[in-house]
């Protein structure tokens, strides 16, 4: 199958090796990026067979053509793409919001007169880093992949595409793009802008000798982690989900609003429950290690989904008498690198662990 990749940043790149990795001998890929180092360096490694100049002609044999590029770049790649794809080719993309996006690119095709389709695509999984360079064909195993097809979708496309994100290792979820747009506002975007603006926050507020700054090495570093992310991708993303971030946005300036109210009236009871609900409510939520278990001393690590992958790192980890407390597989990995999760009683377990698994080749992540 030929398949065109359109943006060689960390999910374009690890897409490309995830593909690669799977179908080695049935697939030849054709990768296009502005930047020609992150190509020139997949082509080196074998990730892709050719380079693309422009994303034109170079796709026109394509079956599938993955868009991984911010989401205000994506309609205009399809309108330069879709006069040289054949008719029945599948266009997606990996972009954050979609219901604007793919009513868009909805009448750019119907005004092209192609018989191509088009389906969105979102795979939780990524992180702060950027850049071909962090990518990894391990990235999408076991994380979730949202798929949001239009309404007129096949079902065979839609049967296409699914198996193609089962075979890289992920799970799909079918959803519509308005209900794609108002969960990501909830669960990621909001909430990267408010970790960049307790980042700012901390920056206005500092002083001169910069104790905070100094002091937000520990767990603020911790909960503003994100807030490192490409801002050239949140900047396309927020402007994409404009009214569902302020609708959520709303919301959330009237909890802060009656939190500030129940401080200001010094509410004991009340300040207690605000705590405890979010604390029970937190605790419910799935994750591949326990939701009770601060991220404190957690180590992430790249390993392939095979049979006794879990067993063989525990394994590993017992035989040099390194306890640990919990241990599972991450599913949402938006800003999370690594396919497992391990947490460890203290510091220096963690640091002895990473000194053990990095000498038996595994990829760890903090």
């Amino acid at each position: 199958m030929n398949i065109g990749i359109i943006g060689f940043g960390l999910i374009g790149g690890s897409l490309a090796k995830a593909i690669k990795k799977v179908h080695a001998q049935n697939s030849y890929i054709i990768g296009y990026d502005k930047n020609s180092a992150y190509t020139e360096a997949a082509y080196t490694e074998g990730v892709i067979d050719s380079i693309a100049v422009n994303p034109d002609s170079s796709f026109a044999n394509c079956a599938v053509i993955f868009i991984c590029t911010p989401v205000s770049h994506t309609p205009s790649i399809v309108s330069s793409l879709l006069p040289h794809v054949a008719n029945d080719c599948i266009l997606t993309d990996v972009g954050s919001t979609k219901y604007t996006l793919i009513k868009n690119i909805e009448q750019i095709i119907k005004l092209s007169n192609k018989r191509v389709y088009y389906v969105g695509g979102h795979p939780m999984a990524g992180s702060e880093k950027s850049g071909y360079t962090a990518s990894t064909p391990y990235l999408f195993e076991n994380a979730y992949y949202m798929l949001t097809p239009a309404g007129d979708t096949p079902e065979f496309i839609l049967f296409i595409l699914q198996k193609m994100v089962e075979r890289i290792g992920a799970i799909p979820l079918i959803l519509s793009a308005s209900y794609h747009d108002f969960a990501t506002a909830n669960i990621s975007h909001l909430p990267h802008i408010i970790a960049s603006s307790l980042v700012h926050l901390v920056k206005e507020n500092d002083g001169e000798k910069r104790h905070l700054h100094a002091l937000a090495a520990g767990g603020f570093k911790d909960i503003t982690r994100i807030a490192s992310s490409n801002p050239d991708i949140w900047t396309s993303i927020c402007l994409s989900n404009k009214e569902q971030i302020q609708k959520v946005f709303k919301k959330y300036i009237t909890i802060l609003n009656n939190f500030y109210e129940i401080l200001e009236n010094e509410q004991e009871d009340l300040l207690y429950c605000f705590f405890d609900t979010a604390r029970i409510y937190r605790n419910t939520f799935k994750e591949g290690a326990s939701s009770d278990v601060t991220k404190g001393y957690a180590l992430h690590i790249d390993v392939k989904d095979e049979p006794g992958a879990i067993a063989s790192i525990a394994t590993l980890l017992s035989s040099h008498h390194l306890n640990i407390k919990n241990i599972g597989i991450v599913n949402d990995r938006e800003f999370e690198a690594g396919v497992i999760k391990i947490i460890f009683e203290n510091k220096s377990a963690m640091l002895r662990a990473t000194e053990v698994l990095s000498k038996h080749k595994y990829n760890i992540y903090y």
